[in-house]
């Protein structure tokens, strides 16, 4: 009786056994599945470049030759409202964190982002069991520390800490801390970094690529890299015309952001989702159409309303233009939705995903920039058809875009007055929205 009984405890543990490592299997196969089918995420940003320099936008009568951009502009989403702040520094941060720059302390070039704040990378660590490599390839902004990427959670950062280069063919290059000069044009030398990375990846990845193209010095850049024609490239010729120089180096940027699309194996560039923004408005010195005060460095039109496509993996709205209110910060949220999270709102930040795959699902009624200034801030606030600002010196503003995107007239203004009861409740509308974003 003994023997049966032994014997059936045998074959019980040996079956049990057997299950338990083919659930361990199973799972295994899971977590693999689930790595394989991850898409990638590459979020390109383009330096000081607004919609009147980018294709297929109404604004701006002279354009740069963008096939690459093109090509992502034809195959998936064109946005059209998406606002981000008129410098470099606070947008990078509202991205980073899914925060307003009220709420980081970021507001203006030269505030440093605390290591306090959770950046997206960490986040999607923490919420995908470092299921994602992650890098930041080229202009970071945030702070002149040279370990303050990785102090941040960046896994893996190759660029340039500030906001500018002296010259696109003479630059310090931090690479995880450690600062060499580099003579390398910038745009090819970024590009080869991020090739270079993303062919070391074996899991799924997200790379923030943030090319210093277009921002000034104007240059010539390579002759191989634009199509600008014949120009001279002495400084006073640069001085006199500087919007050729300008759009020659957008152009050698969509040419070098091709050559790292192309570096990938059809199979990745398949599994893969493109985001391309611009990170401000157009500099006034090339702005087209703005009034040229009301571009960078301004929350007019000019310096925040910023172009944004999308093209890739699960994007099936094809060739196709959205009007929804989207802010920069919404990036976090539509980012970590895109890796998996199973999140819809953070921080500041609202995801969008769904407009990837469907129109007429907005999650915003308002949207709200700002920046600061030594003795206060310019702060504004848009629906779907009206803006209010407010600036640091108590005077405002109100316009009614639907009638005229390039914000003229001002409703407040004394031959405007009286404000209809309709834009007189828009306006209230406004500034209660204003009062809780940043109370």
């Amino acid at each position: 009786m003994l023997r049966y009984i032994f014997i059936s405890l045998f074959m019980l543990f040996v079956f049990s056994c057997g299950d338990s490592t083919e659930m361990i299997d199973d799972t295994e196969k899971e977590t693999e599945n689930t790595q394989s089918t991850a898409p990638n995420i590459l979020l390109i940003i383009a330096d000081d470049m607004g919609l009147d320099a980018t294709p297929s936008y109404d604004i701006g009568n002279t354009k740069p030759n963008m096939p690459n951009l093109q090509s992502l502009i034809d195959t998936g989403v064109r946005f059209n409202n998406l606002w981000s702040n008129p410098t470099c520094t606070p947008t990078r941060a509202g991205i980073l964190t899914g925060k307003y720059g009220y709420n980081t302390g970021v507001t203006q070039v030269g505030d440093e982002l605390s290591t306090s704040e959770t950046s997206l990378q960490a986040y999607l660590d923490s919420n995908t069991n470092s299921a994602y490599s992650h890098a930041v390839v080229g202009k970071w902004h945030l702070s002149n520390n040279a370990n303050h990427p990785n102090n941040m959670g960046i896994n893996y950062y190759a660029g340039t800490l500030g906001g500018g280069v002296p010259s696109y063919t003479n630059w310090s290059l931090n690479i995880n801390g450690t600062t060499t000069t580099s003579t390398e044009y910038i745009t090819t030398k970024l590009t080869d970094l991020a090739i270079d990375w993303v062919n070391d990846q074996t899991k799924p990845w997200f790379l923030w690529l943030a090319y210093n193209a277009p921002h000034t010095p104007f240059h010539l850049p390579p002759d191989d890299l634009h199509s600008q024609g014949v120009l001279a490239s002495d400084q006073t010729s640069i001085d006199a015309n500087p919007l050729p120089y300008y759009l020659a180096a957008i152009e050698a940027l969509d040419t070098e952001m091709g050559r790292l699309i192309s570096a990938m194996s059809q199979e990745e560039k398949d599994n893969t989702i493109i985001i391309f923004i611009g990170d401000n408005g157009t500099p006034n010195q090339v702005a087209q159409e703005y009034v040229s005060m009301r571009t960078k460095g301004t929350v007019y039109q000019g310096g925040v309303n910023v172009p944004m496509i999308i093209s890739g993996k699960g994007v099936t709205r094809i060739n196709a233009t959205e009007d929804a209110l989207i802010n920069t910060t919404d990036l976090f949220a539509t980012i970590a939705n895109i890796a998996g999270v199973d999140i819809t709102e953070i921080n500041d930040s609202q995801s969008f995903k769904t407009l990837l795959s469907g129109s007429g699902t907005a999650t915003r009624d308002y949207t709200y920039t700002e920046i600061g200034k030594t003795s206060g801030s310019d702060y504004t606030i848009r629906n779907a058809t009206h803006k209010y600002i407010s600036f640091y010196d108590g005077s405002e503003a109100f316009y009614d875009l639907s009638s005229n995107p390039l914000e003229a007239p001002n409703l407040l203004n004394a031959n405007q007055l009286p404000l209809s009861a309709s834009n007189s409740s828009i306006k209230d509308a406004l500034t209660t929205k204003l009062s809780e974003i940043r109370n």
